[in-house]
């Protein structure tokens, strides 16, 4: 039983490379002529064809991987949307303990960088759930699986938000500022600030970085919570790749570290 709990809390890591869910009420958006006239976010911090690996660790032992990654654009909803695929898997040596075969997907508007569709796929041990989502960005809705739903323009799942977080300026922040964010998920848009902490250089297996470090502080609700705080480090640069997460638990940490990176939109400066 202790070994069980212990690769589910090795996934709970994973969740947080996902907890950044939002609406960006930072930037400024031009003025809205009618439904049609949706927002331009420049994005400096990723493209077609990047995909990001990761090894999920607790203490010594290796026991999952999960990677992120954006293999096409789609046409949705009379619209071009990047493909963002995000999947986790424990390692084969878990499978007869406890065997996890996840994943996420999302359509993100490529001139908006927001979501048109959000689709989740979980199949750990025996339990299995599907849930998807369509984001009516011209009505306000929310059509899912499971009811229609009101949102508020430009709401973001938790896939779509970690990647329009990439794109924040964190430049100017100073100690402990805070950007506050939104996701939609099942029925409910939940609340979620993200705490900036500073900047540390770090060293992983895909090499040693100069990192800005965030605290997602996870409100109740919502599709994550942790009983303990939530640490991530991004790279110092345009593209704000996750480096490094550290999750506190009752039993000690878990961290997920970058392991490998392919396909991205520019040069990783923060790269020593």
């Amino acid at each position: 039983m202790f070994n069980k709990i212990k690769s589910i809390l090795l996934l709970s890591v994973l969740a947080a490379l996902l907890v950044f869910a939002g609406n960006d009420k930072d930037k400024k958006s031009p003025p809205e002529a009618n439904a049609d006239s949706f927002r331009k976010l420049e994005n400096k911090a990723f493209k077609v064809g990047e995909k990001l690996t990761f090894d999920v660790n607790y203490g010594f032992v290796t026991a999952g991987i999960a990677t992120m990654q954006i293999p096409k654009i789609k046409r949705i909803s009379g619209r071009d949307a990047y493909h963002v695929n995000f999947e986790v898997n424990n390692v084969p040596s878990f499978d007869w303990l406890y065997r996890v075969r996840d994943r996420y997907e999302t359509y993100l508007d490529v001139q908006g960088l927001f979501p048109w569709r959000f689709e989740q796929h979980i199949r750990e041990g025996g339990y299995s759930r599907d849930f998807s989502a369509f984001f009516d960005q011209r009505r306000g809705k929310a059509k899912t699986s499971e009811g229609e739903y009101d949102i508020p323009k430009y709401v973001n799942d938790i896939i779509s938000a970690f990647y329009l977080a990439r794109t924040f300026d964190y430049s100017q922040m100073k100690m402990n500022d805070k950007i506050h964010l939104q996701n939609f998920y099942k029925d409910k848009v939940y609340e979620l600030d993200v705490q900036y902490l500073g900047r540390e250089t770090i060293e992983v297996s895909a090499g040693k970085f100069d990192c800005i470090i965030i605290e997602p502080l996870v409100k109740e609700g919502g599709l994550f919570k942790s009983e303990g705080s939530i640490i991530i480090w991004l790279s110092n640069d345009d593209l704000k790749i996750p480096v490094k997460v550290k999750t506190k638990v009752v039993i000690g940490s878990i961290d997920a570290e970058l392991t490998a990176y392919e396909g991205l939109t520019g040069k990783l400066t923060s790269k020593r």
